[in-house]
């Protein structure tokens, strides 16, 4: 299925959600330290990219479509390098600034081309601050198309039952990238895209397909949800709606990194539902785009041309 670039030009998706700042320290291992059976890394190279929901909205406007970001950073020095990394996307970011919140980093130590270590830092935001994004949510909703939240568990989140029930009576379709065992917060969107790990944290263990689709249908009906999409490494995606399941299988390449292959799925399909197309007919070009940049290294993102290609 071929979408136009002049019909995804018009899409403009809402993401919401918790942001990092994704660095890169790369370096040459040539010994083990003295100090400790550990290796030395001489750092050669530093790169930064845009992390968690920052990466998401810029998934939305590679692909060609409008993406608006809402959330909530730190006055920091990792939240102006953020926002100096989005001036350039076409992104419009809408920051709400807590001085007592740390920015969401997360530093990879990269040598002989694999991570050796990844430091987080980080802290959660104030209630305040979170309730003013829900006023800011409110005055952005009317202006798009399709609404993703991008939960990262860092407390940005916190309103989000609320951002929902808004949005849903405005009749906007509602994609969420899920966290923690609690689904409950994500009554009555439209979808939620976990991966295997976070599935079996809510419904347990399956015993095999048929167990599996079994579950996924009595969360949706708990949940209020019109479809469950549960994101399966090497072995593709399946959608579970009211019409049953539909499974895709992933498209054989070599993986080089899985970092942010869900974050390039869920965007991929809001972009398209912004654009008019239904979940079921976005689900084998959202995996094909997921395919595509497990094959690129770091957090990455899928243009217009790779994905029709």
């Amino acid at each position: 299925m071929i979408i136009t670039r002049e019909r995804l030009s018009q899409a403009r998706v809402l993401v919401v959600g918790d942001v990092m700042l994704d660095r890169y320290w790369y370096g040459s291992v040539d010994r083990i330290s003295p100090e400790a059976p550990v290796p030395i890394v001489r750092i050669t190279r530093e790169e930064e990219r845009n992390g968690g929901a920052a990466n998401v909205a810029y998934n939305v406007v590679t692909l060609g479509a409008q993406a608006s970001l809402l959330t909530v950073v730190g006055q920091d020095e990792a939240s102006h390098k953020l926002e100096a990394l989005l001036l350039g996307t076409g992104i419009r970011a809408h920051f709400g600034h807590d001085p007592d919140l740390k920015t969401t980093v997360k530093l990879r130590v990269i040598g002989r081309q694999q991570q050796l270590l990844r430091l987080d830092f980080e802290n959660t935001p104030k209630t305040e601050i979170l309730a003013s994004q829900s006023a800011a949510f409110a005055e952005l909703l009317p202006q798009h198309d399709s609404v993703l939240f991008s939960d990262y568990g860092k407390g940005g989140l916190a309103h989000v039952s609320d951002m929902i029930a808004r949005a849903r009576s405005a009749g906007k379709p509602i994609l969420i990238d899920p966290k923690g065992s609690d689904y409950s917060r994500y009554r009555n969107a439209t979808v939620i895209t976990p991966n295997r790990v976070e599935l079996q944290q809510v419904i347990g263990p399956w015993q095999d397909e048929c167990d599996l689709q079994t579950k996924c249908h009595n969360l949706r009906q708990q949940l209020g949800l019109d479809a469950v999409l549960l994101t399966r490494s090497e072995e593709g995606m399946t959608l579970f709606d009211d019409q049953g399941q539909l499974h895709v299988s992933t498209q054989a390449r070599e993986v080089f990194d899985v970092t942010g292959a869900g974050d390039t799925v869920i965007a991929t399909m809001a972009t398209l539902v912004a654009a008019g197309v239904s979940l079921r007919q976005s689900l084998p070009l959202a995996n094909r785009a997921g395919g595509l940049v497990v094959g690129k290294f770091g957090t990455a993102t899928v243009s217009y041309e790779e994905l029709f290609a």
